[in-house]
């Protein structure tokens, strides 16, 4: 069984990739695991980690930059020269750049009734400085978006397989809101919400992917991981600051499930879906890692806010967008 791992080194959540590797080898110590890092020493480092306890896994690295289109074009070739087709994508990479804490809007979320929405998503809480990458992209789309679509139709020849079906399964969020998403500006330029418009975009290609490729064999899911204190949420707030509210949010565990806080419990769902038959799953659906108020973790599932049309809207402006890019490289290459 091949297997890609995709575990980007970026500010986000680097504990999620090695806590899921982690814990796919106790399920499965046969697996082969490819883990597609930007960062090659750090992937060095998990891989070390992980053949350390489970020696007799297979465990490969391709240096990628979902950031960077000729970074994805040169690891989608590597992979195709290393495999013939792959069983599971798990695709984490994702940035908030300079997350900034609106603290008026924070004090006006404490004394209302959706104090306890207000933490588990953020929403109304952050916003992000976004940046132009050198392909011309906003960063935060390009990262968490465009990257990772441009890589699986790179590679839609080791995925999509009709005897055996392939799984894509995706890092959404639970602060994927349809208000921060507008189809006339897919990259969010105009906005100060790239994240939760980019986890939107996500949820909505996710649905159009199944749409235009369960007759082949691909199959795609959204996960949320809840909220968890890694090196994401550590950039919004000094680590000292959580420590003190670390009481309250264990309080508010009681009340709701989304706070995770360690990336082992936040794998729960993305542990849960390698378990499934993907002609089983909703494709409509969001599955949530949860935990108790006493650290029990489970599994819960909710309705994605969008429509098919919508979902098929945005796949075809990414086409249209691909096709684009793929003209200027070509133009580009000409004049080399």
């Amino acid at each position: 069984m091949l297997f890609l791992k995709e575990v980007i080194d970026t500010c986000t959540h680097p504990g999620v990739g090695l806590a899921l590797c982690r814990r796919l080898l106790e399920e499965d110590d046969a697996l082969h695991l490819c883990l597609a890092c930007r960062n090659v020493s750090k992937a060095e480092a998990v891989r070390a980690s992980l053949l350390a306890s489970h020696p007799a896994a297979e465990v490969s690295i391709v240096q990628v930059d979902v950031s960077s289109l000729p970074s994805v074009f040169q690891a989608t070739k590597e992979l195709k020269q290393r495999f013939q087709r792959l069983d599971y994508v798990y695709l984490n990479a994702g940035i908030m750049p300079n997350p900034q804490l609106n603290i008026k809007a924070l004090f006006r979320g404490l004394f209302s009734r959706n104090v306890i929405h207000m933490f588990s998503t953020a929403e109304g809480l952050l916003t992000q400085n976004d940046k132009l990458t050198p392909d011309g992209l906003q960063e935060v789309f390009e990262t968490n978006v465009f990257g990772h679509f441009i890589l699986i139709q790179e590679l839609e020849s080791l995925l999509c397989h009709s005897e055996s079906p392939s799984q894509l399964i995706w890092t959404s969020s639970r602060n994927a809101k349809k208000s921060n998403f507008s189809l006339e500006d897919v990259q969010h330029s105009k906005g100060q919400e790239p994240y939760s418009s980019s986890k939107y975009a996500i949820d909505l290609l996710s649905v159009a992917l199944n749409r235009n490729f369960n007759q082949q064999g691909l199959y795609s899911s959204v996960v949320c991981p809840g909220t968890m204190l890694t090196s994401l949420t550590y950039g919004i707030l000094p680590p000292f600051v959580w420590m003190l509210i670390l009481p309250i949010i264990w309080l508010l565990r009681f009340f709701a499930n989304a706070f995770t806080l360690t990336p082992h419990n936040g794998t729960e769902a993305l542990v849960w879906l390698f378990h499934q038959k993907p002609e089983s799953l909703n494709p409509l659906v969001k599955y949530l890692s949860a935990t108790t108020g006493f650290g029990s973790n489970y599994v819960t599932s909710k309705k994605m806010d969008l429509d098919e049309d919508t979902a098929e809207k945005f796949y075809q402006k990414l086409l249209k967008l691909e096709k684009q890019i793929r003209v200027t490289i070509q133009k580009t290459n000409n004049q080399n």
